[in-house]
């Protein structure tokens, strides 16, 4: 019984404790100055309009942006995705409080959900707004508001990949507000432009991509709805092009080169063909590797591809020149060596003929000779002489075919190497071209 009692009483002490400790705090709460200015700021509140005494006075956002990083650039949807540091300060006339009344305090915290919050967004929008949950904005006690948060912008951008990989792109984003017009709601620069033009303090500059600037400009867009003030900041970014140099742009010259140097062989030599064939099996596997590194797009196709594509032609067309000509040779040649051979079976047809007339002849001599006229004796002679009269003037007409088919094959040929100068003096100008293109963009690359 005496231990109950003393559990008993000592139950009550701690009852009485904790009561009067949240009587105390409950006290000191309602004693805190930043709970009654906190109070009386929003407890006559209403978010739902715009904090200005006079409705004719134009409430002035101002906006400021700093560029963190170039998270991605998708050439094939032409997107941009930048991670940028965005802020919004602008003067709410209801949210505004004497410091000394409140034991100087100058600045507070209050819940973005629980005061009135411009309407502005960013037109080039593509994807949700992903960005960290930040509730609170600083509110100072002349009625100014601060409202700071990091955005990871996922904008549309017409990006340009022609001079890959020394390409600029500019992309913009547009902040305006979508219900107020000009005449309730301004945008103003928070900094200079300059300023904003050549903040590049924040900026991760150990990617791809390099910032370049950021210039901004003002201006009122007007539309049947009405004049709405807009801020345009430009993120001009360029490439890095080091890493697509050494991996592209070197072994495609060397490519060139030694296609180039294909023509030193002899057109009628048929290594020729198989050389250049290794060479068009090399430009496919190149082409192959390049699609995975070059960017695709579908308004613009990168200066290399467009080069690649015509030394392509080049060797393509060499190619089956190459062919054809080895077809044609292969052809004449046969048809050289069938002319002396019907020429030798025209006189071995011949040679019998004039044998069994000679035979005949001589055996008509021995028996008469003296019945023979002595004129007879030279005409076996004059037949034969005439036999081979006809089988000479066969075998020269059979030359003189051969000597015109040679012709014919040496005009044929001299047309074809023309040719394939022609062809070599446009792949050298090509070539030409392209070093000088590629230079020329390297160096606008480096003066920006």
């Amino acid at each position: 019984m005496l231990r109950r009692g003393v559990m008993a009483a000592l139950l009550s002490l701690v009852l009485v404790a904790v009561s009067g400790i949240l009587i105390t705090d409950t006290h000191h709460l309602s004693n805190s100055t930043l709970y009654r200015l906190t109070q009386m700021l929003l407890q006559n509140y209403h978010k739902g309009v715009r904090p200005v005494q006079n409705w004719t006075q134009v409430t002035t956002v101002y906006l400021d942006l700093s560029v963190h990083a170039v998270l991605d650039v998708d050439a094939q949807n032409q997107k941009l995705k930048t991670s940028v540091w965005y802020q919004e300060i602008w003067n709410d006339e209801f949210l505004a409080w004497n410091s000394s009344m409140f034991d100087g305090i100058g600045e507070i915290s209050l819940p973005l959900s629980a005061i009135w919050a411009p309407d502005i967004i960013i037109n080039e929008f593509m994807d949700i707004e992903k960005s960290p949950d930040l509730p609170y904005v600083y509110v100072n006690s002349s009625g100014t508001i601060k409202n700071n948060k990091p955005i990871q912008v996922v904008s549309a951008c017409s990006l340009k990949t022609y001079a890959f990989p020394f390409d600029t792109q500019n992309c913009s984003l547009t902040f305006n507000s979508i219900l107020h017009t000009v005449a309730d709601l301004d945008l103003a620069f928070l900094r200079s432009t300059e300023d904003i033009k050549k903040d590049k303090k924040t900026f991760m500059n150990d990617g791809e991509w390099e910032l370049l600037s950021v210039p901004s400009t003002y201006q009122v867009m007007h539309s049947d709805a009405g004049d709405f003030a807009q801020i345009q900041f430009h993120v001009v970014i360029r490439r890095r092009p080091l890493a697509y140099v050494v991996n592209l742009l070197i072994p495609s010259i060397f490519l060139m080169v030694v296609d180039l140097g294909s023509f030193f062989l002899p057109p009628t030599c048929r290594t020729r063909i198989t050389f250049k064939t290794s060479i068009l099996v090399g430009y496919t596997v190149f082409k192959v590797n390049m699609s995975n590194e070059v960017p695709r797009s579908a308004v613009s196709t990168p200066l290399i591809g467009v080069f690649l594509t015509i030394c392509m032609v080049f060797l393509v067309v060499s190619l089956s020149k190459s062919i054809l000509l080895v077809k044609f040779l292969h052809t004449e040649r046969s048809s050289r060596q069938d002319h002396p051979l019907f020429c030798f079976q025209r006189t071995s047809r011949a040679r019998p003929v004039d044998g069994a007339h000679l035979t005949r002849t001589s055996l008509t001599v021995a028996d008469s000779p003296t019945d023979v006229p002595p004129c007879h004796e030279h005409q076996p002679q004059v037949g034969f002489l005439e036999e081979a009269l006809a089988q000479l003037q066969s075998i020269s007409s059979c030359i003189q075919a051969l000597d015109q088919a040679a012709q014919q094959e040496a005009s044929w040929l001299t047309i074809l190497y023309r040719f394939d100068k022609l062809l070599f003096q446009g792949y050298l100008l090509v070539l030409g071209v392209y070093t000088i293109t590629l230079c020329s963009l390297w160096a606008v690359w480096s003066s920006l």
